[in-house]
């Protein structure tokens, strides 16, 4: 049985003193077991808080990104290693923001999906197509091609992958896509998985992304395909993504 994982991405949010506050409030939320698998991805410079904050807890830490090179001259960079000192459990590699802000194609998203594995780290490789894509009917052939070539390094053994289907033009928009969208997308990725990892593909986490929010997120997370969501906007208030995890525990 797939275990829903419930992400919380604050993108460029959230001071130190700030962060701290969110998880104090959500530790509370949460009690001693939320009954499914919660993770939250402060910006890098709260990662220690974080990891302070969350120790002993149930809720699960992870980075927004980091670089695949162990070390090196790339000012500015973060490190796979060293977000693994921080007890990451998770890291977020692709998002539609970094493909499209900072330029990273598909080949940069497979060497981080394979460093976050080396360092004993599980992988969130986040797929999506744009508007334009999908309007041109290309939307399977995008996606089919960022998980052939982000996951080109992954062995057989897809042990702790986890998979986000974010379709682009419903991410910030407060526009998401209509349930039956992101369970066709969701079925499509699940046979693709099947078809490379076998039996074990079918065990790996599918979420959906794209303005996720209180209001719609028993419909997304119901969909058989569908086993969690990675949470923009509306994971900013400790309430209100804990609203979202409270509907898929009921």
């Amino acid at each position: 049985m797939r275990i829903p994982i419930i992400a919380a991405n604050w993108k460029m949010h959230k001071t130190v003193p700030e962060a701290r506050a969110y998880l104090e409030r959500l530790v509370k939320l949460a009690g001693r077991d939320p009954g499914v698998e919660v993770a939250v991805f402060p910006s890098f410079t709260a990662l220690p808080a974080a990891a302070e904050i969350l120790r002993g807890t149930s809720i699960a830490l992870g980075a927004q990104d980091a670089h695949p090179e162990p070390a090196g001259a790339y000012t500015g960079a973060v490190s796979v290693a060293q977000v693994a000192d921080l007890s990451v459990r998770y890291v977020l590699c692709g998002h539609s923001e970094r493909r499209k802000l900072f330029g990273e194609d598909d080949l940069l998203v497979g060497r981080k999906v394979r460093a976050a594995l080396d360092h004993g780290l599980a992988p969130i490789l986040c797929v999506g197509e744009t508007l334009d894509e999908r309007r041109a009917g290309r939307a399977w052939e995008v996606v089919e091609r960022q998980l052939d070539r982000g996951l080109s390094s992954v062995g057989d053994d897809p042990d702790g992958l986890v998979i986000a289907y974010e379709p682009v033009w419903a991410i910030g928009t407060g526009v998401a896509a209509q349930p039956a969208d992101a369970q066709e997308m969701a079925n499509r990725i699940r046979s693709w998985l099947r078809d490379r990892f076998g039996a074990s593909g079918g065990e790996v986490r599918i979420q959906y992304g794209g303005s996720v929010n209180p209001n719609n997120a028993r419909a997304f997370l119901s969909l058989p395909d569908v086993a969690g969501a990675l949470v923009g906007g509306a994971s900013l208030d400790p309430d209100a993504f804990w609203a979202i995890v409270h509907a898929v525990r009921t």
